[in-house]
């Protein structure tokens, strides 16, 4: 399996990102894995590497639930920026909430960037599984 030059985990929950990040280095998944606890941080950070013509994440882990800026905010914001590649986006959550799905469908069908939706925890082979099509 290839590695991914870079994926970033965006959520404010510190179990969840080092869980993720565990997963992702026992299998030597990545060469970079970017962590940010809430959307805000994010995407300032990405559009400054859109603008500034550095590659992005090709991996997001997005959580839904954060503060300053959530993860449906984030995605509104992202799905703005000019990126021509596909970005594999994974919507992690503990939301059981119908409206959550009913925005993953909305977004997912409105760009060409793959967006998934995964409840937590996310397992070994989930994350293999989203991986592997990066």
């Amino acid at each position: 399996m290839k590695k991914i030059k870079s994926i970033c985990i965006i959520d404010d929950d510190p179990i969840t990102v080092f869980g993720i990040k565990k997963m992702l280095n026992s299998f030597e998944l990545a060469e970079e894995i970017k962590t940010y606890v809430n959307g805000k941080e994010a995407i300032d950070e990405i559009t400054s590497m859109v603008e500034q013509n550095i590659p992005i994440p090709q991996v997001i882990f997005l959580d839904i639930n954060m503060p300053i800026m959530d993860g449906w905010q984030f995605l509104e914001k992202f799905l703005t920026l000019k990126i021509e590649s596909t970005i594999r986006i994974n919507i992690v959550t503990s939301s059981i909430d119908p409206y959550d799905l009913q925005q993953w469908e909305r977004f997912k069908s409105t760009t060409h960037h793959f967006i998934d939706f995964k409840n937590k925890p996310i397992r070994k082979n989930d994350i293999l599984e989203i991986t592997k099509a990066a």
